[in-house]
C-alpha cells in the first residue's frame, strides 16, 4: 500500500493490479534479506502461515485486524531481522492463514501457542498491534514461554463497553463490526483515514483492489471475531493477575481514533509499564513509524 502512488501511471498504461504488484515487491524485499514463508499445519485444522528469518532473541510479530504480517510489518520485519530471530505469523482468516475452530481470540490465541510449540522457543518477545495486541495480552497470561511484551495501541481489559460505545459515536456506527469488518471499499477507506495519518486518495478502482485482497475474505469469521471480543475480555479480566506478568512496554500514537491514547495511558498505569508516546501518530503506528516502532522494540528487549 505504501508505494502504490508511485506505480499508478505504470499501471495505468499496462493494465496490471497495484496491489498486488506492491504485495510482490514487499515479500521479494523480505526474501532478499532472507526471510521465509512456512505453513504449520493447525490441530484444530487449517494452516497459519508465517514468515521466519534472522538469528537472535526470537521477536513474534503479531498485526492487527486486516491485512496480513507482511502488510503491517514489513518495514519493521527488515529492521529487526538483521539482530534478532523475526517470526511474522498471518493471523487466521487474514492473509494466508486459516482456522477450522471457532473464530474467537482463543482461537487466535492457541494458534500462536502452537506456532511457539513447533519452533521450540524457549523463550519468545511477543510484539502486538491493535487486535494483535489483544492477542498478546492473553499470551502473556496463558503462555510461560514469553519473556516481554510491546503493546501497540492495545487497550487490553481496560476498553469497556462504555468505551466501546465511544468509539462507534466516533465512526458513526451503530456496531463496531461496521468499523472493522467493512462490506464495501468505501467502508474500507472509512477506516484507512481513520487509521493513518494522511492515508492518500487513490480512483475506485485501486480502493477495489485493496479491498479485494485484504478485506473482502472470510466476512463472516472476521465479524465472529468481532463480535466475541468482550466476552474474551472479561475471560481475560477474570484470569488476570497483573504481578505475574512478564515485563510490558506499551507505544502509542497521540491521535489514535481507535483506541485514544487516555486508554494507553491507563494501561500503562495498571501494567507499571513505560509508554512511548509517538506525537502526531494515530492508530497504524508500524506502517507510519516502523523506524521509531524498531527502535522501541530495540531498547526494549536489548
Amino acid at each position: 500500500m505504501r508505494t502504490i502512488c508511485m506505480l499508478l501511471l505504470t499501471l495505468l498504461i499496462g493494465g496490471c493490479s497495484a496491489v498486488d504488484i506492491v504485495d510482490s515487491k514487499e515479500r521479494a524485499a523480505l526474501q532478499s534479506v532472507g526471510f521465509e514463508q512456512h505453513q504449520l499445519m493447525l490441530k484444530e485444522g487449517g494452516e497459519l502461515n508465517y514468515w521466519q528469518a534472522g538469528q537472535g532473541k526470537p521477536l513474534l510479530l503479531i498485526h492487527g485486524f486486516g491485512g496480513s504480517a507482511v502488510s503491517s510489518w514489513q518495514q519493521v520485519m527488515l529492521e529487526l531481522s538483521q539482530d534478532y530471530q523475526v517470526i511474522a505469523p498471518d493471523l487466521a482468516w487474514f492473509g494466508d492463514s486459516v482456522s477450522q475452530g471457532d473464530p474467537s481470540l482463543a482461537t487466535q490465541t492457541q494458534a500462536v501457542m502452537q506456532l511457539i510449540d513447533k519452533l521450540e522457543l524457549e523463550k519468545v518477545n511477543l510484539v502486538g498491534i491493535s487486535y494483535g495486541g489483544f492477542v498478546t495480552f492473553d499470551l502473556m497470561i496463558n503462555e510461560p514461554k514469553v519473556d516481554k511484551a510491546i503493546l501497540l495501541a492495545s487497550p487490553g481489559v481496560l476498553f469497556s463497553d462504555a468505551e466501546l460505545a465511544l468509539m462507534n459515536q466516533r465512526f458513526g456506527v451503530d456496531d463496531p463490526t461496521q468499523i472493522f469488518v467493512p462490506e464495501t471499499p468505501k467502508q474500507m477507506r472509512r477506516l484507512l483515514d481513520a487509521t493513518f495519518i494522511d492515508f492518500p486518495w487513490y480512483p475506485g478502482f485501486i480502493d477495489a483492489e485493496i479491498y479485494d485482497k485484504y478485506f473482502a475474505g472470510y466476512l463472516t469469521e472476521k465479524r465472529k471475531l468481532i463480535e466475541g471480543l468482550p466476552a474474551d475480555r472479561d475471560r481475560i479480566a477474570a484470569n488476570l493477575s497483573v504481578e505475574t506478568l512478564p515485563p510490558s512496554l506499551l507505544i502509542w500514537g497521540e491521535h489514535d481514533q481507535v483506541f485514544p491514547l487516555y486508554s494507553g495511558l491507563q494501561l500503562a498505569e495498571l501494567l507499571s509499564a513505560p509508554i512511548v508516546v509517538i506525537p502526531q501518530g494515530a492508530h497504524g503506528i508500524s506502517n507510519d513509524y516502523p523506524q521509531i516502532i524498531s527502535q522501541s522494540i530495540r531498547a526494549f528487549v536489548q
